[in-house]
């Protein structure tokens, strides 16, 4: 997943409406090929080059299908998606964010998989991701990428610093901070105030934002204060980073970390591409990954992440059909292999794990920390509930108001999305 890249100048959901070409308004001759749209929302410029590049592979191969590439800013694409599908307009596929699964499939929006030429090669997929795509027994999409949070540090500043190994615990991470500020003059560590970097402190704490199967809000617990308490603990102190609250703060973190200015952050795979270009990493074998440091319940993860291939159940059977094929043939071993060769994505099968793909230090080290990452519940409302966290955790990292307010103001405003929730 793309996540905490500052929305970019908004554009009108008619403009972007317009390529959509879904169900029979495609635009298809009599006799021709069908067209299909596909909505990818990958970064265009280290990502999408490779996806359109296999998308001439399947035209070659397939005479009668013409896929229309479309790519939509992450932050976007699933309000739009949905504004999109409640008018018949949405796309044939969509790179979908594996937490919109829930909401689009409650909806409707999204075509069962199951027993379709898209889902042929299941088995050969991971599990878990699969279970991920899943809401209610159905599946409604193909894993296409995975990825989780990881520690990532430079080996060289820690090596500088007499420190040979990763923390393994938050207070592990303070004292490693310190020295490294002691050691080689930068920062050890750099927090981010985003919600969905902030989740595994609660994991750590054996928490999460609700029980989904208790139906209860969680945000708001004392499991919960401790790991933000933790989470905000890591803004002050010898050799953290101070908050950044500011609209470019993502971009902010990601350059001092590439540029050797700072030691250590929580990142995804989705950045390994960036990770290269720095000063710090032209040497891969500098980019250290491991686990997130563990909580004091014992426990270590970040979330589950990562992207599906889903088809529009609004398109008629023809670009359906030509949809599903075109699903399977992305995700085949071949063109995953392809995609994590060209772009250091994580792949979502077995068999696109070759001995080529490890050769990048990047993708075997994510590959090490997969075991550790946590599904999110299957919850259509999940995804909504990190926006009003977004704005508490800003504003409590910023110090313009305290933990106890702050999860106050945020358990109000979660239990309106979820109103059947206790607290």
């Amino acid at each position: 997943m793309r996540r905490g890249i500052a929305a970019s100048a908004l554009v009108a959901s008619f403009a972007l409406a317009a390529t959509a070409c879904g169900g029979s308004d495609s635009g298809d001759k009599a006799g021709g090929p069908v067209t299909i749209t596909w909505w990818d929302t990958s970064n265009a410029t280290n990502e999408a080059p490779t996806y359109q590049a296999l998308i001439k592979e399947f035209e070659a191969a397939n005479k009668d299908i013409k896929v229309k590439y479309v790519n939509v800013q992450f932050d976007q694409a699933q309000n739009k998606f949905d504004t999109a599908a409640g008018s018949k307009g949405a796309p044939d596929v969509l790179r979908s964010e594996v937490g919109w699964t829930p909401a689009f499939a409650k909806k409707g929006y999204f075509l069962p998989l199951d027993g379709t030429e898209a889902l042929t090669d299941q088995a050969k997929f991971q599990p878990s991701l699969i279970k991920q795509a899943q809401y209610e027994g159905k599946t409604y999409g193909v894993p296409l990428v995975t990825d989780t949070l990881a520690f990532v540090y430079n080996k060289q500043l820690f090596a500088k610093a007499g420190i040979k190994e990763a923390p393994k615990t938050w207070d592990d991470l303070k004292k490693a901070a310190a020295t490294i500020k002691d050691k080689t003059g930068v920062d050890g560590y750099w927090g981010s105030t985003a919600s969905y970097y902030a989740q595994p402190f609660l994991y750590g704490e054996g928490t999460d934002l609700v029980n989904a199967d208790a139906k209860k809000l969680t945000v708001n617990s004392a499991e919960a204060k401790k790991g933000y308490g933790t989470w905000l603990s890591l803004f002050d102190g010898k050799g953290l980073h101070k908050a950044d609250t500011t609209a470019d703060a993502y971009a902010h973190i990601q350059d001092a970390f590439v540029n050797g200015k700072v030691a250590a952050i929580i990142q995804g795979p989705w950045e390994l591409t960036n990770f290269y270009k720095g000063s710090a990493f032209k040497d891969k074998n500098n980019l250290g990954i491991a686990t997130v440091p563990a909580g004091s319940a014992g426990k270590a993860g970040a979330p589950t992440g990562g992207h599906n291939l889903s088809v529009y159940a609004g398109s008629d059977e023809a670009h359906q059909k030509a949809a599903l094929k075109f699903v399977n043939f992305m995700t085949s071993a071949k063109s995953q292999t392809a995609i994590a060769l060209k772009n250091s994505t994580l792949p979502t099968r077995d068999d696109a794990y070759t001995a080529e793909v490890k050769a990048d230090p990047g993708i075997a080290g994510y590959q090490t920390v997969l075991p550790a990452a946590q599904p999110r519940p299957a919850l259509p409302e999940y995804s909504s509930l990190l926006g009003p966290l977004d704005t508490e955790l800003a504003k409590i990292a910023g110090g313009k108001e305290s933990l106890d307010k702050g999860l106050s103001n945020a358990e109000v405003s979660l239990a309106k999305l979820v109103p059947d929730f206790s607290k």
